[in-house]
């Protein structure tokens, strides 16, 4: 199989939209839960100061990992007019529909992906 064929990409292309609209509201959501916790140290217990701490580096992590993953979905939505969507960035095979499907912003195939990861 040469490339997806239209189905595939109008497919593909509705859920890197969805997916992308859902991030944005991630990184609008988490925005304020990761910025710098400010605690006033006579009213607030040193638990109470350490969960706060916790809390505020997870929804940091979270965020960061949104905006991470929303910039490869607004990366994969710029390749479709250009039909370069669905092919491997390293070997320029098409990327299995599969993966697409479970991953639709995966930039490598499979065993691209997997030789990059060892």
């Amino acid at each position: 199989m040469d490339s997806l064929n239209a189905n595939q990409i109008i497919s593909l292309t509705a859920t890197l939209e969805q997916l992308l609209t859902d991030l944005r509201e991630q990184v609008e959501l988490a925005s304020p839960a990761a910025s710098t916790v400010v605690l006033d140290q006579s009213k607030v217990g040193r638990l109470s100061r350490m969960d706060a701490l916790q809390q505020q580096h997870m929804a940091d992590s979270t965020l960061q990992q949104a905006k991470k993953r929303l910039k490869l979905v607004q990366k994969a939505l710029n390749k479709v007019p250009d039909a370069d969507y669905g092919y491997c960035e390293l070997c320029e095979d098409l990327i299995a529909f599969a993966r697409l499907q479970a991953r639709p912003e995966a930039q490598l195939c499979l065993r691209c992906q997997s030789q990059q990861e060892q």
